[in-house]
């Protein structure tokens, strides 16, 4: 996402995966070094990231805000 636009809890997103886009919804921002979605996640404050959940398969991931694309609803 660009500039200053951050996605929030809720927001339908859209991310590469494996060479084809996914999409889902957000389901909590991240600031804090912690374990998410299968991995270690190094986040802070100055450095947040996103859990997602696909639409498609259920599973979770966890992206940088840049890799994140707002869907619009519809």
């Amino acid at each position: 996402m660009s500039g200053k636009q951050q996605p929030r809890k809720g927001d339908r997103v859209s991310w590469k995966s494996h060479g084809a886009e996914t999409t889902g919804e957000v389901e909590k921002k991240i600031t804090e070094r912690t374990e998410a979605a299968g991995r270690t996640v190094d986040a802070s404050d100055q450095d947040p990231q996103y859990q997602v959940r696909s639409e498609k398969s259920g599973r979770r991931a966890v992206h940088k805000p840049q890799a994140l694309r707002r869907k619009k609803d519809g």
